[in-house]
C-alpha cells in the first residue's frame, strides 16, 4: 500500500512539472509571432534532416545521387570546397551539423538545397550551368547559410502550426515528423530569410580563396541570358536585381578580395565539371 501511494505521488508530481512546463511553453507562444519561433532543437534539425536524407537515398528514381566511390575526384572538389566555408570561422553550427554533400544527377536541374542539420544536395545541372568556382562556392554558401540559422525549422513552425508541432516535439505524432521531412526538399523561404542567406554566404566566403560575392553571378548570368526563370534555391523574392545589389554592398561593407587566381576560379572548376556524367 505505501509502495502504491509512493507512486501515486510520483505520478502526480510528474503531472504536475509537465503541466507547469506547458503552461509556461504556452505563456512563451503567446506572445511571439509564429514566424519568429522555433520550436525545434539542434538535435530536432539534424534528426529532420536525417530523414529527409534517406528519403532521398530510397527515391534513386527521382534523386539519382551519384555514388562517393564512383566519382571520387568529384567529391573531393565539393567536400574542400564546403570544408573551406567550415573553415572560414563565420559558420556558427559548423561543429554541430554533418554538413554531408551529395551531388544529384540530373543535367536538366539547376538546383541545391540543404536540409536542417547540414545535409546538402547540390544537381549536376546547375554545377554545369554555372561557369567558376566561385559561382557554385556562393550558391554552397547560401544554401549552408539557410541551414546555419536555422530557416528552415523556423519556417516549419510557422507553416504546420504551433500545436502540430508541439505534438511532435512531445513525440505525439511520428508520422507526421515524416511528412515534414518530405516537405523540406521543396520548401519556400521568406524573403527576410533569402535575404540573410544571401549575406551570410558573403560573410562565409570572404576569408575563402573565392569571390565571397559568387552568390549574385547566377542572377547576372540569368539577366544576360534573357531573363530565364529562376530556380526555387534561388526563389525571386527578394527582385533578383535586389538581391545583386544587397551582395555585392555586402562585399563591400567586409572589404572581401574580389579576384581569385584563375586556376582556382576557371581551370580547377572546368576540370571538375568535366569529372561529372
Amino acid at each position: 500500500m505505501a509502495l502504491d501511494l509512493y507512486f501515486e505521488n510520483q505520478k502526480k508530481r510528474k503531472m504536475k512539472k509537465s503541466g507547469i512546463w506547458l503552461i509556461g511553453l504556452t505563456l512563451l507562444l503567446s506572445s511571439c509571432k509564429k514566424g519568429d519561433l522555433n520550436l525545434f532543437s539542434l538535435e530536432d534539425d539534424k534528426n529532420l534532416g536525417q530523414q529527409t536524407v534517406q528519403q532521398i537515398l530510397a527515391d534513386p528514381n527521382q534523386y539519382p545521387v551519384l555514388s562517393r566511390t564512383q566519382y571520387p575526384s568529384a567529391y573531393t572538389y565539393m567536400d574542400n570546397m564546403r570544408n573551406a566555408i567550415l573553415a572560414s570561422g563565420k559558420v556558427q553550427h559548423a561543429a554541430d551539423f554533418e554538413w554531408t554533400l551529395y551531388i544529384i544527377n540530373d543535367p536538366n536541374t539547376q538546383n541545391a538545397f540543404c536540409t536542417p542539420g547540414g545535409y546538402i544536395f547540390v544537381y549536376t545541372g546547375l554545377i554545369k550551368y554555372l561557369d567558376n568556382a566561385s559561382s557554385l562556392a556562393g550558391v554552397l554558401g547560401h544554401e549552408m547559410g539557410h541551414a546555419d540559422h536555422r530557416h528552415s525549422t523556423t519556417q516549419m513552425t510557422k507553416e504546420y502550426g504551433i500545436q502540430t508541432l508541439l505534438d511532435v516535439v512531445l513525440g505525439n505524432n511520428q508520422n507526421q515528423l515524416t511528412q515534414i521531412a518530405s516537405s523540406l526538399v521543396n520548401l519556400t523561404f521568406s524573403r527576410a530569410d533569402e535575404t540573410d542567406a544571401d549575406k551570410q554566404s558573403v560573410t562565409y566566403l570572404c576569408p575563402t580563396q573565392y569571390r565571397a560575392n559568387g552568390a549574385q553571378d547566377f542572377f547576372v548570368k540569368i539577366a544576360n541570358s534573357g531573363g530565364q526563370q529562376t530556380p526555387a534555391f534561388l526563389s525571386t523574392h527578394p527582385n533578383p536585381d535586389n538581391r545583386v545589389a544587397n551582395i555585392n554592398a555586402k562585399n563591400s561593407e567586409l572589404g572581401c578580395n574580389s579576384t581569385p587566381s584563375t586556376q582556382v576560379e576557371i581551370t580547377d572548376y572546368q576540370t571538375f565539371k568535366n569529372s561529372l556524367p
